[in-house]
């Protein structure tokens, strides 16, 4: 118990914390007041785990239902705990957090071809039913882009691609390599609104079967492609470059790799726009729970890292945004939707899965509130005249691009009708 006063007493500065440990004894942290949550230790041995390593026992209690928030939800645990030890303030409470969180370098984690396969199977692959449960119509895997904090999930996903797309400056018949295209839905976006080719890749099987079907159902199989390789593996030469939510699993041994490779295959002319989750401050190694459970092989990149690297690949950074509490929208619409859709998850997998996937969920949730993640959209050249010298075509092109989607979403809901009623009917009983 003397362990838990002295790892709980750090961080609980606000409302109060009661845990009830597995002997029946009680004990109360924080000032008092509201927030107030009570949480039950089923065994002796999760106080000593959680003391251990904070970041991977609660987690892990948590998932075998070993650690009970009685009042509440895990989101509520996460928020009182770590909200109140916000990255900025740079405090005892955030140090405390961080205990056992592994000290060997990043720069030595590999993520070759084999790895990154092996790596994205384990997160995409666990089977499209899941993301189907709780992200928007489209798919999209990544930060939205709230105009307003009140819009909906697919107002505001929608209004991503716009945002990204009228920052690559695109031009009709231009040629886009979309590195990490997931169900395919930016690449089909790109082609709609902005009449380009596109090459969408992918190293998980589940995600390009989703992703090729679209294609045809929308009739653009010619123009919006997707295949099953590693970016590291292409030849030829592209108009623009895009990567969305994939950067986060290159590995920071692989940047300069990274980096060079989209060098060779952009024209002279060509823009990127990268879209990854990033690290105020200095990046350090990846939080442990979700290296062990969620993401293998992971790294977040600081400002200074993405710099350090496209400055030895002579790409210019043209343009940086940082979305500070974008994904924090974005992960509670999420987090809501599989919180509604438990029964659902639980049939598809079981009960412990579906609490990890909403304790990395809360814990994703909490760390853009308060922790030291945060979103950049960065933009790059490799000459320095490939773009107008003020930023007023992006905010054009992205007024452009929402009309123009908006106006072609009835049009494809249509078409998207037509093709159910000539699809033949499964016999009763025969499985999807």
């Amino acid at each position: 118990m003397a362990m838990i006063d002295n790892l709980v007493g750090k961080l609980v500065r606000k409302g109060q914390l009661t845990v009830v440990f597995a002997n029946g004894s009680e004990r109360s942290f924080g000032p008092g007041g509201e927030p107030s949550l009570r949480v039950r230790m089923a065994d002796r041995r999760v106080a000593f785990d959680i003391a251990r390593n904070p970041r991977v026992g609660v987690g892990e209690a948590f998932m075998d239902s070993r650690i009970v928030v009685e009042n509440g939800d895990i989101l509520d645990l996460l928020r009182l705990v770590v909200g109140a030890n916000r990255w900025e303030d740079q405090d005892s409470g955030r140090r405390a957090l961080n205990k056992g969180k592994r000290r060997w370098p990043s720069l030595f984690r590999r993520n070759d071809a084999k790895s990154s396969r092996r790596n994205v199977a384990h997160h995409y692959d666990v089977g499209n039913d899941l993301y189907r449960l709780f992200l928007d119509s489209d798919l999209q895997y990544s930060c939205a882009y709230f105009t307003d904090p009140s819009n909906s999930l697919e107002q505001a996903q929608s209004d991503k691609k716009a945002h990204i797309a009228a920052k690559l400056y695109l031009k009709p018949k231009q040629t886009v390599l979309d590195i990490g295209c997931g169900w395919g839905g930016t690449a089909l976006y790109l082609n709609r609104v902005a009449d380009v080719d596109v090459l969408g890749v992918t190293l998980s099987e589940e995600q390009l079967k989703v992703a090729r079907q679209r294609a045809r159902d929308a009739g653009v199989s010619d123009r919006v492609k997707f295949e099953l390789i590693d970016y590291r593996s292409l030849t030829g030469k592209f108009d623009r470059i895009v990567s969305i939510g994939m950067f986060e699993h290159v590995g920071a041994a692989h940047f300069d790799e990274f980096f060079l490779t989209c060098r060779d295959l952009l024209a002279d002319d060509g823009v990127m726009v990268l879209h990854t989750i990033g690290k105020y401050g200095k990046a350090s190694t990846p939080d442990p729970f979700t290296d062990k459970y969620i993401f293998p092989g992971y790294h977040l990149p600081s400002i200074s890292q993405l710099a350090a690297s496209t400055e030895r690949a002579r790409l210019i950074t043209s343009d940086l945004e940082i979305l500070r509490l974008h994904y924090a929208y974005t992960l509670q619409h999420w987090y809501d939707r599989a919180v509604a859709a438990k029964a659902k998850i639980v049939e598809l997998h079981d009960d412990r899965f579906y609490r990890m996937w909403i304790f990395y969920l809360a814990g994703g949730i909490v760390a853009f509130e308060g922790g030291s993640m945060c979103n950049y959209q960065a933009q790059y050249v490799r000459d320095r005249t490939a773009l107008p010298i003020t930023r007023d075509y992006m905010i054009e092109a992205e007024r452009r691009y929402r009309k123009l989607d908006e106006a072609a979403r009835p049009a494809a809901k249509a078409k998207a009708r037509t093709t159910a009623k000539r699809a033949p009917m499964k016999r009763a009983g025969a499985r999807p």
